[in-house]
């Protein structure tokens, strides 16, 4: 098989399976290994693939930059965003997480909503500010521009002075077997810190994100206390998930 065909099997079968196997392919194929993993770094190189131990995944569409994240699946964080706005109870207190979703979390609040908004996140802030009966507090370090959010240690260690009911947290990636992922390591370690000071965790993330994977793991899943998610409750992966305990709140 020349490598234009192996190349066009491997992302057809990452489209129908969710999944490569390395070690199948290569049977499948009558071809090595090291063959199957050389084809997927090249993919992986082209964005095609998120790879993994022992193969690849499907690579998240949420890894572009803040300003294009803006314009994918709108109506699905929307979706996501109202049901996660209804977790947070009047005189709460919630940990709000950066990034797009997380935003229209912020736009979901009833304006007259008296709580405790937590955020590393200068978007989110500015989002509220005209919200008379929400406190906000704003966790300080330096910017990723990639998801308007601070970062670092500065950031982490202010993290771990707060508390609160909630914490809503935005992923890039949500799969089964990789867990709950996201591109950058400094922000999975923010992400840790934030979900560490809050009593439950719920995990906001539209369809497109369901079934993928990016490299930095954030939580395992037992760490979380369910899933905000659009997808089709008959999705296969959501099965998954169901399957290893997560509670699933549908989006409709």
């Amino acid at each position: 098989m020349l490598a234009a065909e192996r190349r066009d099997h491997l992302l057809g079968l990452l489209a129908r399976e969710g999944k490569i196997v390395a070690k199948q392919v290569a049977a499948e194929l009558g071809i090595s290994e090291d063959s199957v993993r050389r084809d997927l770094r090249d993919l992986a190189a082209e964005g095609l693939c998120q790879r993994v131990y022992g193969g690849a995944l499907p690579v998240s569409p949420a890894v572009v930059d803040y300003a294009a994240r803006q314009s994918v699946a709108p109506d699905g964080k929307r979706k996501v965003a109202a049901v996660a706005a209804g977790l947070v109870r009047p005189g709460g207190s919630l940990i709000l997480d950066g990034g797009t979703t997380a935003l229209a979390v912020a736009h979901a609040l009833p304006r007259d909503l008296a709580c405790t908004v937590i955020t590393h996140s200068p978007t989110i802030v500015a989002a509220l500010i005209d919200h008379p009966q929400a406190e906000l507090f704003l966790v300080g370090g330096r910017i990723f521009k990639h998801s308007a959010v601070a970062c670092g240690a500065t950031a982490v260690e202010a993290a771990q002075n707060v508390s609160a009911d909630l914490c809503l947290l935005g992923v890039t990636g949500v799969h089964p077997e990789a867990g709950l992922t996201t591109g950058d390591a400094e922000e999975a370690a923010m992400k840790r810190a934030l979900a560490a000071r809050a009593a439950d965790t719920y995990i906001l993330a539209s369809s497109e994100k369901i079934g993928t994977a990016s490299q930095f793991r954030v939580l395992p899943w037992e760490k979380v206390s369910g899933l905000i998610t659009d997808a089709d409750p008959r999705d296969a992966m959501v099965g998954q998930l169901r399957k290893l305990g997560v509670e699933v709140l549908a989006a409709a």
